[in-house]
């Protein structure tokens, strides 16, 4: 007999197959698009450092942490509910009761991902391997689960 809380999400057995494994390529890809974002910034950054005599450069170390933060936040929280690359691999992300996962919910998952995948990536592994509805560590400290899409 499991316990199931009132407000937890009743999921079809094909919700979970191969999530895992998207996952893993959609990080990649959201990674891939990340870095041009930044890539793009960069550049703008050194163009205005020029005129602002180096003001702007100030940005640049934390340029990276910004992009990433606002484009899972933003790209979760929208109506989509996923970011481009978790759209790709045919994934999406709702809080345990099924509802959208408003942006900080999503902000707090993209700085708990990178937290986790920095400090504690054998951790993260384990918990997703045992784990009944195959969440990460940082899914479920920021009260998420992430499934195929419905069709």
């Amino acid at each position: 007999m499991s316990f199931q809380r009132p407000n937890d999400l009743v999921l079809p057995p094909r919700a979970l197959e191969g999530v895992r494994t998207r996952r893993s390529f959609a990080i990649g890809i959201d990674l891939i698009f990340i870095t041009l974002l930044v890539g793009v910034l960069f550049v703008a950054l050194a163009f205005l450092g020029l005129v602002t005599f180096g003001l702007t450069w100030l940005l640049i170390p934390v340029l990276y942490p910004a992009v990433a933060l606002l484009y899972n936040g933003l790209a979760i929280s929208g109506w989509r509910r996923a970011t481009p690359g978790m759209r790709l691999m045919d994934l999406e992300m709702r809080l345990m009761d099924g509802s959208r996962t408003p942006f900080i919910n999503a902000a707090v998952h993209a700085v708990l991902f990178y937290l986790s995948w920095t400090i504690l990536t054998p951790l993260v592994l384990i918990v997703t391997l045992v784990s009944r509805n195959k969440r990460c560590l940082h899914d479920m400290l920021s009260g998420v689960i992430v499934t195929r899409r419905a069709n």
